[in-house]
């Protein structure tokens, strides 16, 4: 899928679900390393190409994280073979990975891995009063989310104390 073999996410929008699914997974990566984040790079842009999986590598395990649509979430572990070329639906665009060129990915590279959360955005709509909005993980000295940038991924390092107490909900994963 994403023109990535081997590639098979399954996609949610609620944070509860999301959380259990991967919550055993998550609870091993607990302690560990962060050693390095791969983001997919437009070769011909010269920059990141955000629709592809932000991959996070924990020393032996990877988590593939991918966001699309307004608020859908796929996590994967140890499906993308980085040294396999990428068909992004035969549309001739030269794709590669880069290791942490991203300057959250490099100030979480390297920190112990303390608590994974899910992040909701919360909203007065009373069709939609919680939106899944990023996976978020915190580390000593660091905070990394992964989150959804309206149908593609963005990527962020700021302290989770300046994130507004009203407007989000975390959900506990590991």
């Amino acid at each position: 899928m994403l023109g990535i073999e081997g590639y098979e996410p399954e996609w949610h929008y609620d944070a509860g679900a999301l959380a259990a699914v991967h919550r055993g997974r998550f609870s091993q990566l607990i302690g560990r390393r962060l050693l390095h984040g791969w983001l997919m790079w437009d070769l011909s842009a010269r920059g990141w190409f955000a629709d592809g999986p932000v991959i996070l590598g924990f020393g032996g395990t990877n988590v593939e994280i991918t966001h699309r649509k307004f608020d859908e979430c796929a996590i994967t572990w140890d499906q993308v073979d980085m040294s396999a070329p990428i068909d992004w639906y035969a549309t001739g665009i030269q794709l590669d990975w880069r290791a942490d060129p991203h300057a959250a990915l490099r100030h979480a590279r390297g920190r112990i891995l303390r608590e994974v959360n899910i992040v909701e955005r919360t909203t007065v709509a009373e069709w939609r009063p919680r939106v899944l909005h990023a996976v978020e993980f915190l580390f000593e000295g660091a905070r990394l989310a992964v989150y959804n940038a309206m149908d593609e991924n963005g990527l962020t390092g700021v302290p989770e104390m300046d994130l507004p107490v009203s407007s989000w909900r975390r959900v506990r994963v590991a």
